[in-house]
């Protein structure tokens, strides 16, 4: 069996725009759905969802036969963590809140085995090497994985040139919410410190030849992103397209309690 093919690590190469959706209610039936609907990518998120790793790989089977590639988002950069996603089969790992060019480095190492790092042997145990059906896939893992650190904070921005630059990230992807919170603007990324973050961290990591990505559940915003650079936009959120949805329904049968809130603070 050869080794499995990554199309989105390889589609972040080409200059057409990735659009995805968040997958958040951690379960594999609401994951397949998702599936069908024909986006390039979908983010499994095992950080803000209820997501344990058997949660997980279960979505990842659900999900298999389809063409929306999943990215599995981790709750940290902890490497033994990573090596339970990378063992149970995910090619696409996101982890959040990396600030320094250490930390990158660190989550590359936690990436590959040795000797270019520190990743453990399961060999016949994992679904990633289909239980040793794959040949040589010690050799050969690390040229299918694709690893997108997130930039959310300040020192984030900051220090975007020196993360992009690392050998072995091969996107960035950028969390409004946070960074507009830690920026003491509660969710509000529309504030134009914010946006100038932004931009200047899309740019940035666009010269150092990574793709950069970002979260734009409003159309306007989407626009804009790629309209300055970004090869992946996740443009929904399945929980929230639920609720609105059902609010939406509702409201044409009686007079709304609440508005239904486009949620972009996810």
């Amino acid at each position: 069996m050869d080794l499995p093919l990554n199309p989105f690590k390889a589609a972040l190469r080409r200059s057409e725009p990735l659009y995805g959706i968040w997958a958040g209610f951690a379960t594999p039936y609401a994951a397949e759905i998702i599936a069908t609907t024909g986006y390039d990518w979908m983010l499994v998120d095992g950080e803000h969802a209820p997501n344990t790793v058997p949660t997980l790989l279960a979505q990842l089977q659900a999900v298999a036969p389809y063409a929306t590639h999943p990215v599995v988002r981790a709750v940290h950069g902890d490497a033994v963590l990573m090596k339970q996603l990378l063992d149970a089969g995910v090619q696409t790992l996101m982890v959040p809140m990396v600030e320094t060019a250490e930390q990158a480095r660190a989550l590359v190492q936690a990436m590959r085995y040795p000797p270019h790092g520190i990743r453990g042997v399961g060999g016949g145990l994992t679904r990633a090497t289909r239980w040793d059906a794959v040949p040589d896939y010690i050799r050969t893992a690390h040229e299918q994985l694709c690893l997108v650190v997130q930039i959310e904070s300040r020192l984030g921005v900051e220090n975007a040139a020196e993360i992009a630059a690392v050998d072995g990230v091969d996107a960035v992807f950028i969390g409004p919410a946070d960074l507009s919170t830690g920026m003491g603007h509660a969710g509000d990324a529309s504030q134009p410190e914010v946006q100038d973050c932004i931009r200047r961290t899309i740019e940035t990591t666009l010269a150092h030849g990574k793709a950069c990505g970002i979260l734009a559940p409003r159309e306007e915003d989407a626009r804009r992103y790629t309209e300055w650079g970004c090869r992946f936009v996740a443009v929904a959120i399945d929980i929230s397209l639920m609720r609105q949805a059902a609010v939406a329904n509702l409201a044409r049968y009686r007079a709304p309690s609440q508005p239904a809130i486009v949620s972009t603070t996810y």
